[in-house]
Protein backbone atom coordinates (compact mmCIF):
# COMPACT_ATOMS: atom_id res chain seq x y z
CA UNK A 1 0.00 0.00 0.00
CA UNK A 2 1.28 3.07 -0.83
CA UNK A 3 1.29 6.83 0.98
CA UNK A 4 -2.05 8.14 -1.50
CA UNK A 5 -4.14 4.92 -1.23
CA UNK A 6 -3.55 4.87 2.56
CA UNK A 7 -4.89 8.62 2.60
CA UNK A 8 -7.48 7.92 0.39
CA UNK A 9 -9.18 5.18 2.81
CA UNK A 10 -8.47 7.72 5.93
CA UNK A 11 -9.94 10.05 4.23
CA UNK A 12 -12.98 8.27 3.84
CA UNK A 13 -13.15 6.59 7.02
CA UNK A 14 -12.33 10.03 8.79
CA UNK A 15 -15.37 11.91 6.67
CA UNK A 16 -17.77 9.24 7.28
CA UNK A 17 -17.11 9.82 10.74
CA UNK A 18 -17.40 13.44 11.61
CA UNK A 19 -18.60 14.98 7.40
CA UNK A 20 -15.18 16.51 6.60
CA UNK A 21 -12.05 15.61 5.10
CA UNK A 22 -8.38 14.67 6.24
CA UNK A 23 -6.73 18.25 6.87
CA UNK A 24 -3.52 19.35 6.38
CA UNK A 25 -2.17 18.03 9.94
CA UNK A 26 -3.90 14.79 9.73
CA UNK A 27 -2.04 14.22 5.99
CA UNK A 28 1.39 14.96 7.57
CA UNK A 29 1.22 12.57 10.47
CA UNK A 30 -0.15 10.02 8.40
CA UNK A 31 2.63 10.41 5.80
CA UNK A 32 4.89 10.26 9.05
CA UNK A 33 3.69 7.37 10.69
CA UNK A 34 3.64 5.14 6.94
CA UNK A 35 7.33 6.75 6.82
CA UNK A 36 8.30 5.22 10.27
CA UNK A 37 8.79 8.99 11.63
CA UNK A 38 8.24 9.80 15.16
CA UNK A 39 6.13 12.45 16.38
CA UNK A 40 9.12 14.37 16.96
CA UNK A 41 10.40 14.39 13.31
CA UNK A 42 6.95 14.73 11.99
CA UNK A 43 6.42 17.78 14.30
CA UNK A 44 9.66 19.44 12.72
CA UNK A 45 8.59 18.59 9.00
CA UNK A 46 5.49 20.46 9.85
CA UNK A 47 6.98 23.59 11.71
CA UNK A 48 4.72 22.67 14.24
CA UNK A 49 5.35 21.98 18.14
CA UNK A 50 4.96 17.85 19.19
CA UNK A 51 2.52 18.38 21.12
CA UNK A 52 0.30 19.56 18.72
CA UNK A 53 1.03 16.55 16.43
CA UNK A 54 0.51 14.40 19.13
CA UNK A 55 -3.06 15.84 20.09
CA UNK A 56 -3.70 15.94 15.80
CA UNK A 57 -2.76 12.42 16.07
CA UNK A 58 -4.23 11.28 19.11
CA UNK A 59 -7.77 12.76 18.15
CA UNK A 60 -7.47 11.17 14.64
CA UNK A 61 -6.85 7.55 16.01
CA UNK A 62 -9.68 8.38 18.25
CA UNK A 63 -12.02 8.80 15.13
CA UNK A 64 -10.72 5.74 13.07
CA UNK A 65 -10.90 3.40 16.58
CA UNK A 66 -14.55 4.64 16.59
CA UNK A 67 -15.43 3.89 13.00
CA UNK A 68 -13.61 0.89 12.95
CA UNK A 69 -14.73 -0.29 16.25
CA UNK A 70 -11.22 -1.48 17.07
CA UNK A 71 -8.04 0.60 18.89
CA UNK A 72 -6.00 1.96 16.04
CA UNK A 73 -2.53 3.82 16.88
CA UNK A 74 0.47 4.32 14.60
CA UNK A 75 2.30 1.29 15.53
CA UNK A 76 -1.05 -0.85 13.81
CA UNK A 77 -2.56 2.04 11.20
CA UNK A 78 -0.62 0.61 8.39
CA UNK A 79 -1.44 -3.06 8.94
CA UNK A 80 -5.21 -2.41 9.25
CA UNK A 81 -5.39 -0.61 6.34
CA UNK A 82 -3.75 -3.70 4.79
CA UNK A 83 -6.31 -5.72 6.27
CA UNK A 84 -8.92 -3.43 4.77
CA UNK A 85 -7.89 -3.82 1.11
CA UNK A 86 -8.08 -7.71 2.07
CA UNK A 87 -11.01 -8.12 3.45
CA UNK A 88 -13.34 -5.50 1.21
CA UNK A 89 -14.17 -6.02 -2.32
CA UNK A 90 -12.37 -3.96 -4.99
CA UNK A 91 -14.00 -1.40 -6.60
CA UNK A 92 -12.69 -1.37 -10.02
CA UNK A 93 -12.27 1.34 -12.07
CA UNK A 94 -12.96 1.67 -15.58
CA UNK A 95 -11.32 3.77 -18.12
CA UNK A 96 -11.64 4.04 -21.68
CA UNK A 97 -14.07 0.85 -21.01
CA UNK A 98 -10.92 -1.13 -20.04
CA UNK A 99 -10.04 -2.26 -16.07
CA UNK A 100 -7.47 -0.28 -14.62
CA UNK A 101 -5.83 -2.73 -12.28
CA UNK A 102 -4.61 0.77 -10.19
CA UNK A 103 -7.32 0.23 -7.59
CA UNK A 104 -8.54 3.42 -6.01
CA UNK A 105 -10.20 2.50 -2.65
CA UNK A 106 -12.68 5.38 -3.19
CA UNK A 107 -15.31 3.77 -0.49
CA UNK A 108 -19.01 5.23 -0.28
CA UNK A 109 -21.27 4.36 2.57
CA UNK A 110 -22.27 0.52 1.68
CA UNK A 111 -18.66 0.06 1.58
CA UNK A 112 -18.21 1.24 5.23
CA UNK A 113 -20.82 -0.62 6.12
CA UNK A 114 -19.20 -3.49 4.83
CA UNK A 115 -15.77 -3.32 6.14
CA UNK A 116 -17.00 -2.25 9.48
CA UNK A 117 -19.48 -6.02 9.33
CA UNK A 118 -16.04 -7.77 8.16
CA UNK A 119 -14.12 -6.22 10.84
CA UNK A 120 -16.84 -7.18 13.84
CA UNK A 121 -16.98 -10.68 12.49
CA UNK A 122 -12.83 -11.14 11.82
CA UNK A 123 -13.01 -9.86 16.10
CA UNK A 124 -16.08 -11.92 17.08
CA UNK A 125 -13.71 -14.41 15.66
CA UNK A 126 -10.79 -13.58 17.35
CA UNK A 127 -11.45 -12.20 20.75
CA UNK A 128 -9.86 -14.42 23.12
CA UNK A 129 -12.26 -15.63 25.98
CA UNK A 130 -9.71 -14.86 28.71
CA UNK A 131 -9.72 -11.47 28.94
CA UNK A 132 -11.38 -9.78 31.86
CA UNK A 133 -11.53 -6.16 32.18
CA UNK A 134 -14.63 -5.81 34.15
CA UNK A 135 -12.46 -3.68 36.46
CA UNK A 136 -10.40 -1.44 34.59
CA UNK A 137 -11.59 2.28 33.93
CA UNK A 138 -12.33 3.71 30.65
CA UNK A 139 -9.78 6.09 28.99
CA UNK A 140 -11.50 9.38 27.80
CA UNK A 141 -8.59 11.28 27.41
CA UNK A 142 -4.67 10.73 27.52
CA UNK A 143 -1.69 13.07 27.42
CA UNK A 144 1.67 12.76 26.37
CA UNK A 145 2.40 9.43 27.32
CA UNK A 146 4.27 8.29 24.65
CA UNK A 147 7.15 7.71 25.62
CA UNK A 148 6.03 6.01 28.63
CA UNK A 149 3.83 3.38 26.00
CA UNK A 150 6.86 2.90 24.55
CA UNK A 151 9.05 2.23 27.53
CA UNK A 152 6.50 -0.63 28.67
CA UNK A 153 6.14 -2.16 24.95
CA UNK A 154 9.77 -2.80 25.35
CA UNK A 155 10.29 -4.09 28.36
CA UNK A 156 7.22 -6.48 27.50
CA UNK A 157 7.87 -7.49 24.09
CA UNK A 158 11.40 -6.86 23.23
CA UNK A 159 13.25 -7.30 27.24
CA UNK A 160 10.28 -9.66 28.36
CA UNK A 161 10.62 -8.39 31.92
CA UNK A 162 8.46 -10.51 33.69
CA UNK A 163 7.55 -8.02 37.11
CA UNK A 164 6.72 -3.94 36.24
CA UNK A 165 5.63 -1.77 38.92
CA UNK A 166 4.13 1.39 37.88
CA UNK A 167 4.98 4.38 40.49
CA UNK A 168 3.86 7.80 41.38
CA UNK A 169 1.69 9.98 43.32
CA UNK A 170 -2.46 9.83 43.38
CA UNK A 171 -3.49 11.13 40.48
CA UNK A 172 -0.62 11.30 38.45
CA UNK A 173 -1.90 9.49 35.47
CA UNK A 174 -0.87 5.19 36.41
CA UNK A 175 -3.96 3.56 35.48
CA UNK A 176 -4.31 5.78 32.76
CA UNK A 177 -0.96 4.33 31.39
CA UNK A 178 -1.28 1.23 31.72
CA UNK A 179 -5.44 1.07 30.50
CA UNK A 180 -4.00 2.77 27.35
CA UNK A 181 -1.05 -0.05 26.59
CA UNK A 182 -3.85 -2.95 27.20
CA UNK A 183 -6.22 -0.90 24.87
CA UNK A 184 -3.32 -0.83 21.94
CA UNK A 185 -2.23 -4.60 22.92
CA UNK A 186 -4.99 -6.45 23.44
CA UNK A 187 -4.42 -9.12 20.50
CA UNK A 188 -1.07 -9.81 22.01
CA UNK A 189 -1.95 -11.84 24.83
CA UNK A 190 -4.09 -14.53 25.37
CA UNK A 191 -4.90 -13.93 28.82
CA UNK A 192 -5.54 -10.47 30.37
CA UNK A 193 -6.59 -9.65 33.83
CA UNK A 194 -7.15 -6.69 35.86
CA UNK A 195 -7.92 -6.92 39.25
CA UNK A 196 -7.84 -3.65 41.79
CA UNK A 197 -6.38 -3.86 45.37
CA UNK A 198 -8.83 -0.95 46.48
CA UNK A 199 -10.57 -3.56 48.71
CA UNK A 200 -7.88 -5.88 49.01
CA UNK A 201 -8.81 -9.97 49.11
CA UNK A 202 -6.78 -12.37 50.65
CA UNK A 203 -4.06 -14.04 48.15
CA UNK A 204 -5.85 -16.92 48.17
CA UNK A 205 -9.67 -15.62 46.97
CA UNK A 206 -6.91 -13.70 44.15
CA UNK A 207 -5.66 -17.15 43.48
CA UNK A 208 -8.96 -18.82 43.06
CA UNK A 209 -10.34 -15.47 41.03
CA UNK A 210 -7.09 -15.51 38.35
CA UNK A 211 -7.78 -19.44 37.97
CA UNK A 212 -11.79 -18.93 36.94
CA UNK A 213 -11.39 -16.04 34.78
CA UNK A 214 -8.55 -18.80 33.30
CA UNK A 215 -11.45 -21.32 33.31
CA UNK A 216 -9.85 -23.66 35.52
CA UNK A 217 -11.26 -24.89 38.55
CA UNK A 218 -9.19 -24.33 41.60
CA UNK A 219 -7.48 -27.22 43.62
CA UNK A 220 -8.05 -27.66 46.95
CA UNK A 221 -4.81 -25.71 48.58
CA UNK A 222 -2.80 -22.72 47.94
CA UNK A 223 0.14 -24.73 46.67
CA UNK A 224 -1.57 -26.18 44.38
CA UNK A 225 -3.43 -22.94 43.09
CA UNK A 226 0.42 -21.70 42.56
CA UNK A 227 1.16 -24.18 40.45
CA UNK A 228 -2.02 -24.31 38.57
CA UNK A 229 -1.61 -21.07 37.60
CA UNK A 230 2.74 -21.17 37.09
CA UNK A 231 1.47 -23.99 34.21
CA UNK A 232 -1.29 -20.78 32.89
CA UNK A 233 1.42 -18.13 32.87
CA UNK A 234 3.66 -20.72 31.31
CA UNK A 235 1.84 -21.98 28.63
CA UNK A 236 0.36 -18.59 27.49
CA UNK A 237 0.94 -15.20 27.20
CA UNK A 238 -0.88 -13.28 30.10
CA UNK A 239 -0.89 -9.76 31.30
CA UNK A 240 -2.63 -9.62 34.52
CA UNK A 241 -2.58 -6.22 36.28
CA UNK A 242 -2.81 -4.98 40.18
CA UNK A 243 -4.13 -1.41 40.82
CA UNK A 244 -3.48 -0.16 44.27
CA UNK A 245 -1.47 -2.19 44.99
CA UNK A 246 -0.25 0.71 48.23
CA UNK A 247 -3.43 -0.87 50.00
CA UNK A 248 -2.05 -4.11 51.07
CA UNK A 249 1.32 -2.12 52.78
CA UNK A 250 0.96 -1.34 56.74
CA UNK A 251 0.47 1.97 57.35
CA UNK A 252 2.21 3.72 60.33
CA UNK A 253 5.55 1.67 58.95
CA UNK A 254 8.07 2.61 56.45
CA UNK A 255 6.69 2.06 52.83
CA UNK A 256 6.47 -1.05 51.18
CA UNK A 257 5.78 -3.01 54.28
CA UNK A 258 2.94 -5.84 53.71
CA UNK A 259 0.00 -6.03 55.80
CA UNK A 260 0.90 -9.67 57.44
CA UNK A 261 -2.45 -11.17 56.19
CA UNK A 262 -0.83 -10.20 52.92
CA UNK A 263 2.54 -11.30 53.12
CA UNK A 264 1.45 -14.38 50.84
CA UNK A 265 1.63 -11.30 47.81
CA UNK A 266 5.50 -10.40 48.31
CA UNK A 267 6.26 -14.15 48.39
CA UNK A 268 4.37 -14.43 45.22
CA UNK A 269 5.62 -11.32 43.58
CA UNK A 270 9.26 -13.12 43.97
CA UNK A 271 8.41 -16.11 42.54
CA UNK A 272 7.16 -14.40 39.78
CA UNK A 273 10.47 -13.30 39.48
CA UNK A 274 12.54 -16.34 40.05
CA UNK A 275 10.62 -18.54 37.67
CA UNK A 276 11.04 -18.52 33.75
CA UNK A 277 7.63 -17.78 31.85
CA UNK A 278 6.02 -15.92 28.77
CA UNK A 279 4.12 -13.74 30.78
CA UNK A 280 3.57 -10.46 32.77
CA UNK A 281 2.57 -8.92 35.68
CA UNK A 282 2.11 -5.09 36.16
CA UNK A 283 1.86 -3.39 39.98
CA UNK A 284 0.18 0.32 40.09
CA UNK A 285 0.78 1.40 42.95
CA UNK A 286 1.97 4.81 45.04
CA UNK A 287 4.27 2.84 46.85
CA UNK A 288 7.02 1.01 45.89
CA UNK A 289 7.08 -2.62 46.95
CA UNK A 290 9.71 -5.05 48.22
CA UNK A 291 9.91 -7.44 45.47
CA UNK A 292 10.93 -4.26 43.22
CA UNK A 293 14.16 -4.13 45.56
CA UNK A 294 17.57 -5.71 43.74
CA UNK A 295 20.58 -4.58 43.79
CA UNK A 296 21.00 -5.12 39.80
CA UNK A 297 17.98 -5.51 38.00
CA UNK A 298 19.74 -6.52 34.84
CA UNK A 299 20.11 -9.66 36.60
CA UNK A 300 16.43 -9.59 36.99
CA UNK A 301 13.17 -9.52 35.03
CA UNK A 302 11.89 -6.46 36.77
CA UNK A 303 11.22 -3.13 36.11
CA UNK A 304 10.52 -0.04 37.41
CA UNK A 305 8.65 3.12 35.76
CA UNK A 306 7.99 6.12 37.77
CA UNK A 307 5.52 9.10 36.51
CA UNK A 308 5.66 12.33 36.87
CA UNK A 309 3.58 14.93 36.21
CA UNK A 310 2.04 16.37 32.87
CA UNK A 311 3.26 19.68 31.51
CA UNK A 312 -0.07 19.77 28.97
CA UNK A 313 -2.41 22.34 29.00
CA UNK A 314 -4.73 19.76 26.87
CA UNK A 315 -5.32 18.74 30.40
CA UNK A 316 -7.77 21.59 30.66
CA UNK A 317 -9.31 21.66 27.51
CA UNK A 318 -12.79 20.46 28.70
CA UNK A 319 -13.15 22.66 32.04
CA UNK A 320 -14.16 25.78 30.15
CA UNK A 321 -11.72 27.71 31.92
CA UNK A 322 -11.03 31.06 30.31
CA UNK A 323 -7.53 33.15 29.77
CA UNK A 324 -6.14 30.13 27.89
CA UNK A 325 -2.76 31.95 27.98
CA UNK A 326 -2.70 31.39 31.61
CA UNK A 327 -3.15 27.72 31.42
CA UNK A 328 0.35 26.58 31.48
CA UNK A 329 1.07 28.38 34.21
CA UNK A 330 -1.86 26.72 36.20
CA UNK A 331 -0.83 23.15 35.36
CA UNK A 332 2.79 23.93 36.14
CA UNK A 333 1.46 25.21 39.96
CA UNK A 334 -0.64 21.53 40.40
CA UNK A 335 2.81 20.23 39.13
CA UNK A 336 0.86 18.59 35.96
CA UNK A 337 -1.44 16.40 38.16
CA UNK A 338 -4.63 15.82 36.52
CA UNK A 339 -6.60 14.88 39.66
CA UNK A 340 -5.75 18.34 40.97
CA UNK A 341 -5.86 20.05 38.43
CA UNK A 342 -9.58 18.79 37.76
CA UNK A 343 -10.71 19.87 41.21
CA UNK A 344 -9.09 23.10 41.67
CA UNK A 345 -10.87 23.94 37.78
CA UNK A 346 -14.66 23.28 39.56
CA UNK A 347 -12.77 25.86 42.35
CA UNK A 348 -12.20 28.66 39.40
CA UNK A 349 -15.47 27.90 37.84
CA UNK A 350 -17.47 27.95 40.96
CA UNK A 351 -15.64 31.10 43.17
CA UNK A 352 -13.79 33.13 39.59
CA UNK A 353 -16.12 32.86 37.30
CA UNK A 354 -13.64 30.88 35.20
CA UNK A 355 -10.94 33.28 34.86
CA UNK A 356 -8.10 31.64 35.50
CA UNK A 357 -5.80 35.12 35.87
CA UNK A 358 -7.51 36.06 38.26
CA UNK A 359 -7.14 32.74 40.60
CA UNK A 360 -3.34 33.24 40.15
CA UNK A 361 -3.55 36.57 40.57
CA UNK A 362 -4.09 35.58 44.18
CA UNK A 363 -0.94 34.48 44.68
CA UNK A 364 -1.45 31.50 47.13
CA UNK A 365 -1.75 27.77 46.29
CA UNK A 366 -4.68 26.96 47.54
CA UNK A 367 -5.63 23.19 48.78
CA UNK A 368 -9.21 22.19 48.23
CA UNK A 369 -11.04 20.24 50.79
CA UNK A 370 -10.92 17.42 48.36
CA UNK A 371 -7.15 17.83 47.96
CA UNK A 372 -6.72 17.86 52.01
CA UNK A 373 -8.89 15.01 52.16
CA UNK A 374 -6.73 12.81 50.51
CA UNK A 375 -3.29 14.20 51.62
CA UNK A 376 -4.77 13.67 55.09
CA UNK A 377 -4.72 9.88 54.35
CA UNK A 378 -1.42 9.81 52.79
CA UNK A 379 0.29 11.77 56.00
CA UNK A 380 -1.73 9.25 58.27
CA UNK A 381 0.16 6.03 56.35
CA UNK A 382 3.61 7.38 57.45
CA UNK A 383 5.78 6.00 60.17
CA UNK A 384 6.57 8.72 63.02
CA UNK A 385 9.99 9.37 61.93
CA UNK A 386 8.85 9.77 58.36
CA UNK A 387 6.17 12.61 60.04
CA UNK A 388 8.54 14.25 61.81
CA UNK A 389 11.38 14.52 58.46
CA UNK A 390 8.44 15.77 56.56
CA UNK A 391 7.74 18.72 59.25
CA UNK A 392 11.00 20.03 58.85
CA UNK A 393 11.46 19.72 55.45
CA UNK A 394 8.03 21.94 55.21
CA UNK A 395 10.50 24.51 56.64
CA UNK A 396 12.42 25.08 53.61
CA UNK A 397 11.00 27.28 51.03
CA UNK A 398 14.47 25.88 48.84
CA UNK A 399 15.76 22.25 48.20
CA UNK A 400 17.95 21.35 50.51
CA UNK A 401 21.00 19.23 51.62
CA UNK A 402 20.73 16.16 53.50
CA UNK A 403 23.24 17.61 56.28
CA UNK A 404 21.02 20.27 56.44
CA UNK A 405 17.86 18.49 56.86
CA UNK A 406 19.40 16.58 59.78
CA UNK A 407 20.29 19.52 61.56
CA UNK A 408 17.87 20.22 64.79
CA UNK A 409 15.82 16.90 64.24
CA UNK A 410 16.20 14.15 67.00
CA UNK A 411 15.89 11.10 64.87
CA UNK A 412 18.23 8.22 65.34
CA UNK A 413 21.42 7.88 61.85
CA UNK A 414 18.81 4.51 61.11
CA UNK A 415 15.55 6.29 60.91
CA UNK A 416 16.87 9.63 59.70
CA UNK A 417 18.07 7.72 56.43
CA UNK A 418 15.43 4.98 56.29
CA UNK A 419 12.69 7.66 56.83
CA UNK A 420 14.39 9.86 53.39
CA UNK A 421 14.36 6.95 51.51
CA UNK A 422 10.76 5.68 52.54
CA UNK A 423 9.35 9.30 51.52
CA UNK A 424 10.70 8.95 48.21
CA UNK A 425 9.52 5.40 47.83
CA UNK A 426 6.38 7.21 48.42
CA UNK A 427 7.11 10.14 45.72
CA UNK A 428 6.34 12.85 48.32
CA UNK A 429 10.32 13.54 48.66
CA UNK A 430 12.10 14.34 45.27
CA UNK A 431 16.35 14.55 44.95
CA UNK A 432 18.27 16.12 42.49
CA UNK A 433 21.05 18.10 41.79
CA UNK A 434 22.67 21.47 42.56
CA UNK A 435 26.10 22.63 42.21
CA UNK A 436 26.92 18.66 42.03
CA UNK A 437 25.13 18.72 45.62
CA UNK A 438 22.21 16.43 45.97
CA UNK A 439 19.29 18.36 47.94
CA UNK A 440 15.99 16.98 48.76
CA UNK A 441 12.64 19.16 48.66
CA UNK A 442 9.11 18.25 48.97
CA UNK A 443 6.12 18.00 46.76
CA UNK A 444 5.13 21.74 45.90
CA UNK A 445 0.84 20.81 46.75
CA UNK A 446 2.10 18.24 49.33
CA UNK A 447 4.45 21.25 51.13
CA UNK A 448 1.20 23.38 51.24
CA UNK A 449 -1.18 21.40 52.97
CA UNK A 450 1.72 20.38 55.60
CA UNK A 451 2.49 23.55 56.46
CA UNK A 452 -1.15 25.00 56.82
CA UNK A 453 -2.82 21.19 58.00
CA UNK A 454 0.14 19.63 59.96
Amino acid sequence: MDIKEALQIADQLVSSQTGEHLDDLQKAVIQGVLQKQNYKEIAKSCKRSESRIRNVAYQLWKLLSEQLQEDINKHNFRPTLERLQLTSAPIIIQNNNKQNNNHNFNFGSQDLLSINHTIKNAKKKSQFPNHDLTLAPKIIDFYDRETELTTLSNWIFNQNTSLISVLGLFGIGKTTLVKRFVDLNLQQFEVIIWKTLKFPKSFELLLDNLLKVCQQEPKENTDNKIRQLLDIIIEKKCLIILDDVQNIFSAGEFSGQYKSEYQDYQNFFNLMTEVKHQSHFILISQEQCSAMNYLDEELYPIKCLKLSGIENIDILKNTSLKDKENWLKLVTLYEGNTIYLQDIAGLIKDIYDGSVSEFLAEDNLIITTKMQSHFRQLFNRLSSPEKELILKLSQFENAVTREQLRQDLELSSTDFINSLQSLQKRYLVNKSLNEDKVVFHLSSVFKEYVRNFC
